[in-house]
């Protein structure tokens, strides 16, 4: 049972063989440096840096889902690999860019206007 799966996932149209296999693998690094960055200071986290990767997901995320890649077209499968991958991304960028924001805009350490009662 195990070697026919391992089977239809070698020999898939978004198998290892295939370059539609690697970039979705490889791009889950980045999506796991910026999980391990979830420990690092709010200070220290970079806009422009986390723009991208949150654009990177959200654009690559619905691309993925329009497009089919010619070796994968007779059989009209998704790259789900790809797919995931970028929501990743653009879960873990929405999330570090809060944490930005919350931190540059709205410090906890400073005292809330007094609201007047009448």
């Amino acid at each position: 049972m195990a070697a026919s799966k391992l089977q239809a996932l070698w020999n898939h149209p978004a198998g290892p063989k295939t370059i539609h296999f690697w970039a979705p693998t490889f791009k889950w690094g980045i999506s796991i440096a910026n999980i391990a960055d979830f420990a690092k200071p709010p200070e220290k986290l970079s806009y422009p840096q986390q723009i991208a990767v949150t654009a990177t997901g959200i654009i690559w995320s619905r691309y993925s889902t329009v497009i089919t890649p010619s070796s994968l077209d007779f059989e009209m499968q998704k790259n789900w690999n790809l797919f995931s991958v970028n929501i990743a991304m653009a879960g873990t960028g929405i999330y570090q860019l809060s944490r930005k924001i919350k931190h540059d805009y709205f410090p906890e350490g400073e005292a809330k206007p007094a609201v007047a009662t009448e």
